[in-house]
């Protein structure tokens, strides 16, 4: 691969026929790190952190109402009490208001496509796929739903450029991840409303989910000498940060549009996590805690490995990692200056493409190949489920792996050639040789130029164009 086909592809999210082949590659990259707009205009008509919270607020009481219609109709069975109306009206509304929650991830999944298909700054735009991905909020239930997009839109995008530090905070308090790992409902046992009665009986009010994923996949990374007992100190300190009016267990609060803290739900008391005393000081004592541990040295070492194997192999080499790990000690977390530390890297720049595109890196690349702006609405969620990486749905904390073997099977190159066929019969009249050329600029293989010179219609190269080894890997 060209300098500049590296830099379109395994930096950037592939080129698009219109654009300017960067005559100095590494600038180019470098100059999108000041150029890059946070909120694209894409972006600018999804609905706000506050609004989406307060449809889930409605939702939660919709679903309430349908549990007390049943029980009334129960209660009232030939007493003359609720009947069957009652509980299908209920029903109708619950229904209606997850229907809300549901055009929240829709629109916000297309927007997020439109936005990697007309970025001007491709690498910004695909290290806040990354972060998305480093903090990943899996869209498992109506609430986590609803607020995947709004998550990455308003937590993740204004700070990439910034500190981790910020970052880091950013995405703790916000009401995804609150909720996602169960975070807004946690209570500590000794604060004023654990030690209620009521509450004590239900036991088990302290949970140590969003902690623990703190420790182990946002900043230190596993097996970096910190203890279960970390783990419980840092859990009592977050105790209080939470999404009022969500849930249940917290009793009943108002909704607020988004994080709050609770110092009724809060452990009272000094917290010692990783040999340090950190006082009482209510909301501000587990920021203390993300503070410090945003500028750990495993937190750097952490960070630098997983960019590391983002932009070069699913083995990262070693130098570079050290290297990208000085880079964030150096700057007391700067982002930026990490940045520039992977477009300095040598080894990012091998001529051999060693990391298979995933299903939402092939896609975008595509639709940018064949002069996409944007999709049907409600589509883009279909086509990304259909490739196998539902967007904001990796089911589990620690987000979609980042390696080859994880993509490459039999049935998952097969759905990529469906898609390629698709895409390509929308896109009959382009000429794949002469876009090849601008796709991977001094980087086509003879074998792949071939294929195209041997496809039987325009149609037919393009979609072979999509499916060749230059497109699947980068």
């Amino acid at each position: 691969m060209s300098e500049r086909s590296i830099a379109l592809n395994r930096f950037g999210l592939g080129a698009r026929p219109e654009d300017a082949l960067p005559d100095d590659p590494r600038g180019w990259l470098e100059r999108q790190l000041k150029q890059y707009q946070p909120r694209p205009a894409s972006l600018k008509s999804l609905s706000s952190t506050a609004t989406v919270v307060q449809d889930i607020a409605d939702y939660q009481e919709q679903a309430r109402a349908v549990r007390r219609a049943g029980r009334d109709q129960g209660d009232g069975a030939g007493q003359g009490g609720a009947g069957d109306d009652d509980v299908t009206a209920a029903m109708i509304l619950r229904r209606d208001a997850r229907r809300a929650l549901r055009f929240h991830y829709n629109d916000a999944v297309d927007a997020r496509i439109a936005a990697a298909l007309t970025t001007p700054t491709p690498f910004a735009e695909r290290l806040v796929h990354f972060w998305a991905n480093h903090f990943a909020v899996s869209a498992d239930n109506a609430p986590s739903t609803a607020l995947a997009g709004v998550f990455e839109m308003e937590a993740i995008r204004p700070n990439i450029m910034g500190s981790f530090a910020d970052l880091l905070l950013a995405v703790e308090q916000h009401p995804a991840m609150l909720l996602y790992l169960n975070q807004a409902e946690s209570i500590g046992p000794g604060s004023s409303f654990g030690q209620r009665p009521r509450v004590m009986a239900r036991k088990g009010g302290l949970n140590e989910n969003l902690a623990r994923e703190i420790l182990e996949l946002h900043t230190m990374g596993v097996r970096t000498g910190y203890s279960q007992a970390d783990v419980t100190e840092l859990a009592r300190a977050l105790t209080g940060w939470t999404v009022p009016g969500i849930g249940r267990r917290t009793g009943a609060r108002e909704v607020t549009g988004g994080f709050a803290f609770a110092a009724d739900l809060h452990e009272p008391g000094p917290r010692t996590i990783l040999g340090k005393t950190y006082p009482e000081a209510a909301e501000d004592q587990a920021r203390s805690v993300l503070s410090d541990l945003a500028h750990h040295p495993a937190t750097a070492r952490h960070l630098a490995t997983k960019l590391a194997r983002h932009f070069t192999s699913d083995t990262p080499p070693e130098p570079m990692i050290a290297r990208l790990e000085r880079a964030f000690l150096g700057s007391g977390g700067d982002l930026p200056t990490v940045y520039r530390a992977i477009i300095a890297s040598p080894e990012a720049w091998s001529p051999q493409p060693a990391k298979f595109r995933s299903p939402w890196e092939w896609s975008i690349a595509a639709m940018r190949a064949t002069g996409r702006e944007a999709v049907a609405a409600g589509s883009g969620a279909g086509l990304q489920n259909q490739l196998g990486q539902p967007v904001w749905k990796p089911g589990q904390p620690s987000g979609f792996d980042d390696i080859s073997t994880t993509w490459s099977s039999s049935d998952a190159l097969m759905r990529r050639v469906e898609a390629a066929e698709r895409l390509a019969q929308r896109s009959s009249d382009v000429d794949a040789r002469a876009l090849a050329a601008r796709l991977f600029p001094d980087a086509l293989s003879p074998a792949s130029a071939e294929a195209l010179r041997r496809a039987e219609s325009p149609g037919q190269a393009l979609a072979l164009l999509l499916v060749t080894p230059e497109m699947m890997r980068r």
